[in-house]
């Protein structure tokens, strides 16, 4: 059965509801924020959430930890941290 955006919020399904007229421009905004980060931490984020969906949440928070912990034999991790550290935006490379 279908429900509409209310109830879905106050289910907790959704994090979000927005106006119709304002939803494309917001999707806009959240996209162009998640590509402003990291691109490969934006990935395995992704990956991760996909993979939640499919196995226990043992497994799932396995699968995430072992991404975080990949990540940080990234260069991106370490201008991520540098960046934050010296108060100034990352330039990541994608390395």
């Amino acid at each position: 059965d279908m429900i509409d955006a209310e109830t879905a919020s106050s289910y907790g399904l959704v994090s979000r509801v927005y106006p119709t007229e304002e939803l494309v421009e917001e999707a806009i905004g959240m996209g162009l924020k998640i590509a402003s980060k990291g691109r490969m931490a934006s990935l395995m984020a992704k990956e991760c959430v996909n993979v939640s969906m499919e196995v226990s949440l043992e497994e799932g928070l396995r699968f995430e930890r072992r991404m975080f912990h990949g990540l940080f034999a990234t260069k991106d991790q370490k201008e991520g941290m540098s960046a934050f550290l010296e108060k100034r935006k990352p330039n990541f490379t994608n390395e």
